[in-house]
């Protein structure tokens, strides 16, 4: 279904396989080596044989049915063993293979752009730290199954993330994502020139179709994870009685998901922003939820799908979006929050992160992604400091 993007990773670090992985293979090992042993246990001339050989052979099957039977179980633990092997192996894997592992985070770049910003790398790394055992994937359009990224490049956040041992990235094609969705006969049949929104609103159906056929958690290449979310099936509001599209989790095949496409292609209007987007989660939620204001930092909850509080991902409002880059008296302890979303959509002045400026911003980089924050921020002042002694 997906294409494959070969991502080499010379000079990495090794990690070693896991102990579930290792006991794996000398649960097999010790198998073949007992079965030796059972099916040679005397010389031929010893006139017991026979018997003997019916017993012994009798005790090769229990244990390696007992032998099997571990390795059985140890495979059914894959997924939970799986991010502790070595990171160049993972490149072998298909988009499917990972999604089907299930509970993935999921990230999308619907722009050409091949090297992440430190924003969308802060906000990769932060979730790949939060949600060790699952699955973090970053689809990007301006891959190709074509492209082969040599790690050590100048494209730093690309090696950066692609070192980290649950983080994935793999091509966005879109017309593999749509197939077999409401959202195909409408992919055929849009015009991309001719869309003054294209970006989002194909970054806004790419999402849906993703979830509802793999499940798990999409979040904007804008959100700092800071604790893992509780919920599994959930929308997250905006303000009172307005769903975010910005991040949400569902299980696979889940039918507020299928009817939100349903609804992507019946009220198609690219000219609305947001009209495929945070509206439509809206209206949908409407349409099935008597919503009502939220009261303190309570979640509400309609027909199973939970509605979290603005707390949860917009403590600071879009309309304060620059406090991010303020240097606060007081850091805020974001307690009642999951995950923050910065509104970059906001940012048109593209404030940044700068080494040094003690923003909140700065913080949350240094707490939440400081693999990200050493190498991209900090380095990139180091490499300003250089070059401003080389002109002087």
């Amino acid at each position: 279904m997906f294409p494959t993007v070969w991502v080499s990773s010379p000079g990495r670090e090794a990690l070693r396989e896991p102990h579930c992985h290792r006991d794996g293979k000398q649960t097999i090992a010790k198998c073949g080596f007992l079965r030796a042993i059972i099916q040679h246990p005397r010389p031929r001339h010893d006139p017991k044989g026979p018997r003997k050989a019916r017993m012994l052979r009798k005790i090769q099957i229990c244990l390696c049915f007992f032998f099997v039977s571990g390795i059985l179980y140890e495979i059914s633990l894959l997924s939970g063993c799986f991010f502790s092997y070595v990171p160049m192996s993972k490149h072998f894997l298909t988009p499917e293979q990972v999604l089907n592992l299930g509970k993935s985070i999921i990230f999308l770049e619907t722009t050409e752009r091949l090297e992440p910003t430190p924003l969308v790398s802060c906000s990769v790394e932060s979730a790949a730290r939060i949600y060790q055992d699952r699955p973090v994937i970053l689809f990007m359009k301006g891959l190709t199954n074509h492209t082969v990224l040599d790690l050590n490049s100048s494209y730093a956040a690309f090696s950066l993330l692609s070192s980290m041992k649950n983080v994935f990235i793999f091509p966005l094609q879109m017309d593999t994502v749509f197939q077999e969705t409401p959202l195909l006969q409408w992919y055929n049949q849009v015009v991309p020139e001719q869309e003054k929104n294209w970006i989002h609103i194909s970054s806004d159906a790419s999402r849906l179709a993703l979830i509802w056929k793999y499940g798990g958690i999409y979040m904007d290449t804008d959100v700092i994870s800071i604790r893992p979310i509780p919920e599994e099936t959930f929308l997250a509001a905006q303000k009172s009685k307005f769903s975010s599209n910005g991040i949400f989790g569902f299980p696979a095949n889940h039918k507020f998901i299928w009817g939100c496409m349903e609804n992507f292609v019946l009220k198609y209007n690219g000219n609305i922003w947001g009209n495929q987007g945070p509206s439509l989660m809206t209206r949908m939620l409407k349409a099935i939820c008597n919503l009502t204001d939220f009261q303190g930092t309570e979640d509400h909850s309609c027909q199973n799908i939970s509605f979290l509080n603005p707390q949860r991902f917009y403590p600071i409002p879009y309309p304060a979006w620059s406090r991010y880059y303020a240097v606060w008296d007081k850091s805020p302890n974001f307690n009642h929050s999951y995950a923050l979303h910065l509104w970059n959509f906001m940012n048109r002045n593209r404030k940044a992160v700068v080494a040094g400026s003690n923003t909140l911003a700065e913080n949350l980089y240094k707490a939440y992604c400081p693999t990200t924050y050493k190498h991209l921020i900090q380095n990139a002042k180091r490499r300003e400091f250089t070059e401003s002694e080389d002109v002087a």
